[in-house]
């Protein structure tokens, strides 16, 4: 049976309560308190084995007294409740030496289960000296998914472990590999971003571990990589996918024995870097393929982090749209609202560019529209509406008739999109909504078919070269090439 004293401080009543029977249940005995005061005194006093308390209390704030609990008590575990739900709230309970962060509302039995974690092995936490409040918030929402997100990200601050960061394109892989450093322990060294898509394949490994002199044509001086750049900080590997073989098996090297060379260079080169990197393809796809080496794979994801599509976390929209808003506004364009109407058009749209296509918006909206308030009409307009959701199966064929005519298929799934709509039509626009929905899966189609050979997926559609590479940019269309 668990054993052990806990003082509780939260300033509602409600809660104490539940708590207090939650935990009494579990075999601890509990002592609780409204105000900060009577917590600090039951601390000084040798009390407790552990602490659970909420940070905004009516005489101080907790956040203010952890470093004095954790300088009286070091090794007395805290836990940290709060509604306010942040990114920084996460990291200033981590900084401040807090055992865990637990956004509210959370499962009693989560709670429980940490207080047994926390009383059965007790660790210390980062005592790295906090960065203080700091007006820009680098992530914003308060869905479960991001509080996820958070409490992994605070726990990562103090270490130097790898980290692999995987997410659609718009879902900010590179601003949450900034926070890790912003607020880790190589905040004080530069912070290097390199996306591997945007160099010649035949310049990465120059780009990355730099040349001497004379190393090949060209090379009329020596020339700094990014590792050197980066060195006492993070290295930002975006777009890890794209790498080309000779330059994983260089970064391999890197990883396994902390040196390299550079191009042309014969003296291996100490270096001192944490790297994160990131890609919005699926690595063991790629590795099937003989296209990414497995034994890098496993080197960079020793912490996987899978940042979830928008789409998945329609509940941060309005939080995402009032802090974009207020960023525009500092540039100087006028204050936006965005009315009920328009709110709950932007939660049903699938938003396939995640928050960086939210983001676009949000400045369209405010640089192009005299209105203080937008409305849905607005909103349908700047997406070309509300996408047509066709439903997609997750094996070939499901839920299809092998005799209905794709006419006839798309005839009957806009017969369903009608009736849902009663007495009133959709919004404008219907003819392009549904070109933008087909488009997408008959290239992929084709270029899978194809095997990624763009020229004659070009061909298989009747379509330009340069045409298909635009839409296939415009669209964000992984393209893996193979062989048959």
């Amino acid at each position: 049976m668990p054993s052990g004293q806990i003082l509780l401080a939260d300033d509602d009543a409600a809660i104490r309560t539940v708590l207090n029977q939650a935990l009494s249940r579990a075999g601890y005995e509990v002592r609780s308190t409204s105000n900060a005061a009577t917590l600090w005194r039951w601390v000084a006093q040798g009390e407790g084995d552990l602490i659970i308390t909420d940070v905004v209390m009516p005489d101080e704030n907790a956040f203010d007294l952890l470093p004095r609990i954790k300088k009286l008590r070091p090794d007395l575990p805290v836990i940290v409740m709060s509604a306010q739900n942040t990114f920084m709230t996460a990291i200033k309970a981590s900084e401040r030496g807090a055992y865990e962060y637990l956004p509210k509302p959370f499962d009693l039995k989560e709670l429980v289960a940490v207080v047994g974690r926390a009383l059965s092995r007790p660790r210390a936490m980062s005592n790295a000296p906090p960065t203080g409040d700091q007006e820009e918030i680098p992530l914003v929402g308060r869905s479960q998914a991001m509080q996820d997100i958070y409490r992994s990200l605070a726990r990562l601050m103090p270490t130097d472990l790898t980290v692999m960061i995987t997410g659609e394109s718009g879902t900010g892989k590179e601003l949450v590999a900034k926070a890790l450093h912003d607020y880790g322990k190589r905040r004080q060294g530069p912070f290097v971003a390199v996306n591997m898509a945007a160099i010649p394949r035949e310049l990465i490994e120059s780009d990355l571990f730099g040349h001497e002199k004379g190393a090949f044509t060209g090379a009329t001086a020596r020339n700094t990589g990014r590792f050197e750049q980066a060195e006492g900080g993070t290295l930002f590997l975006d777009e890890i996918g794209d790498m080309p073989m000779e330059a994983q098996t260089r970064l391999l090297r890197v990883l396994q024995q902390g040196e390299y060379t550079t191009v042309g260079g014969r003296i291996p080169i100490k270096t001192n870097v944490r790297i994160v990197a990131a890609t919005n393809k699926d690595l063991r796809i790629l590795i099937q393929q003989g296209l990414f080496r497995e034994d890098l794979f496993f080197r960079l994801n020793v912490v996987p982090l899978r940042l979830p599509p928008l789409r998945e976390r329609v509940e941060d929209i309005p939080d995402l749209a009032r802090h974009f808003f207020a960023l525009v506004e500092k540039e100087g364009l006028s204050r936006k609202q965005l009315d009920a109407d328009a709110m709950d058009r932007m939660k049903r749209y699938r938003w396939p560019g995640n928050v960086r296509e939210l983001e676009n918006l949000v400045r369209r909206l405010a640089a192009l529209y005299p209105q203080d308030v937008i409305s849905g009409a607005i909103i349908d307009s700047e997406l070309d509406s509300q996408p047509i959701a066709m439903p997609m199966s997750t094996s070939r064929g499901e839920g299809i008739d092998p005799s209905e005519g794709l006419s006839d298929a798309v005839e009957r799934h806009l017969v369903d999109y009608f009736s849902g709509f009663k007495d009133n039509l959709p919004p404008p626009g219907l003819y392009h909504r549904i070109l933008r929905e087909i488009e997408g899966p008959l290239i992929g189609a084709a270029l899978a078919a194809t095997r990624g050979n763009q020229i004659r997926a070009a061909e298989l559609l009747g379509v330009n070269r340069n045409t298909l590479r635009k839409k296939v940019r415009d669209l964000e269309l992984q393209v893996v090439r193979t062989s048959r």
